[in-house]
């Protein structure tokens, strides 16, 4: 049986080179005679780029999307597919569980289990826990070599030890609840989404939102945001506001603090990263008019929090993606939105800033009356969210409960 090899690294390595090391043979000789393939976004951005520039589909998704047009979950399940049809000798993975909803991730592993018997399996992980058990030989990187894992006790240092900042304005209307859906149904032709679902928030709740992809999660998500015109249909309330009474989206969304990972392909400026914080009272993608005294003491707090003092004039382009997503939670809460939506947060993280960012969303859960609504694929040991709305799919549209 093939001898199976894994590195788990931070987000700090240059992934692109790693994997380039990895299938040169640079390390492993044994694979410089074998036929082998790459499982990765690099991979995946590629024949994207194959589609756009020549229209030529090469990897077949289940729905018959181009790549460009399908979800991460479904670009990995149609990309695996690709490979497994070459019949590699080996594969090398990068981060292959990452956007994928449980089930979808479990019927990978046992692909992957099998594939094990007589295909050479390389991994490159970020997050500890995704190292697949046939793995015999961990490695971690030292001077840009490879090394042996050697794992130490964890420490249980608080990063954010000063107290929260102050809303920008202390005198502030309040709703409760805050969200109320009663009896909610949405279809799109035929194809029923969700199905008579129930759910309110208060302030300050913390829920999370699960469910399998496709399970109807987005859809939730942008009715509550004003985004989903379906929602004027529906039996809704929004901080207050009966949907379909004459509101504007502006008067849905400004009450509303919002983070995804796909936010961190919207910020193309080199702007530094005070303006990134500051830009958070205006809602704009940079800072076009000069702060008040009282924007710039709050979000020099904040910047202070983040401990990022002496790097505030930094721009935000150069920081980590772990630091990139501090930020843009501080931006999102500088006014303490009633309502803090975060959508696969971690995606992609590595496990030191994912524990950083999870003590940030812990930190803001217990010391503001901001609610929360986190939604994610997978449970994350260190965010700890009070309480779990689950989707479960049915042929009728999706049903839901809470936990």
């Amino acid at each position: 049986m093939p001898k199976h090899k894994a590195f788990y690294i931070s987000n700090t390595e240059n992934k692109k080179q790693l994997l380039k090391q990895i299938t040169s043979g640079q390390w492993f000789k044994e694979i410089n005679t074998l036929k082998g393939a790459v499982f990765s976004d690099f991979t995946v951005n590629a024949f994207i780029e194959e589609e756009t520039r020549h229209g030529q589909f090469d990897v077949q998704t289940a729905t018959t999307n181009s790549l460009k047009n399908s979800s991460e979950g479904e670009r990995k399940r149609a990309l695996l597919q690709h490979i497994l049809k070459s019949k590699p000798e080996y594969i090398v993975l990068d981060n292959v569980f990452d956007c994928l909803d449980v089930e979808a991730q479990t019927n990978i592993e046992t692909t992957l289990t099998q594939l094990s018997q007589h295909t050479q399996i390389i991994q490159v992980a970020t997050r500890k826990r995704d190292v697949l058990d046939f793995i015999e030989d961990i490695y971690v990187l030292e001077d840009g070599e490879p090394k042996l894992y050697v794992e130490t006790a964890q420490t249980n240092h608080k990063h954010f030890t000063q107290a929260l900042p102050q809303p920008y304005e202390l005198d502030r209307e309040t709703f409760n609840p805050l969200i109320q859906l009663n009896n909610v149904s949405v279809s799109y032709g035929e194809r029923p989404i969700i199905k008579n679902i129930n759910w309110e928030i208060k302030p300050g709740e913390f829920w999370q939102l699960i469910g399998p992809n496709g399970s109807g999660k987005s859809t939730i998500l942008s009715l509550i945001s004003g985004d989903n015109p379906k929602g004027y249909m529906a039996d809704m309330t929004l901080f207050g506001i009966k949907k379909g009474s004459g509101e504007t989206v502006w008067d849905i969304k400004k009450h509303i603090g919002f983070y995804t990972s796909e936010m961190l392909r919207g910020f193309k400026r080199r702007d530094t990263i005070e303006s990134m914080i500051i830009s958070g009272f205006v809602d704009s993608i940079g800072l076009y008019s000069y702060p008040t005294d009282r924007q710039m003491r709050i979000a020099q707090q904040w910047i202070s929090l983040l401990n990022m003092s002496a790097i505030k004039d930094k721009s935000f382009q150069f920081l980590s993606n772990g630091h990139k997503r501090l930020v843009l939670i501080a931006r999102a809460m500088v006014k303490h939105p009633p309502l803090l939506i975060l959508d696969e947060p971690t995606n992609g993280l590595d496990d030191t800033d994912s524990q950083l960012f999870s003590e940030l969303v812990n930190k803001i859960a217990q010391e503001s009356d901001t609610a929360i609504i986190y939604v994610s694929h997978r449970k994350e040991d260190f965010i700890k969210p009070d309480f779990v709305f689950e989707l479960t799919p049915h042929p009728n549209g999706s049903v839901g409960r809470s936990l």
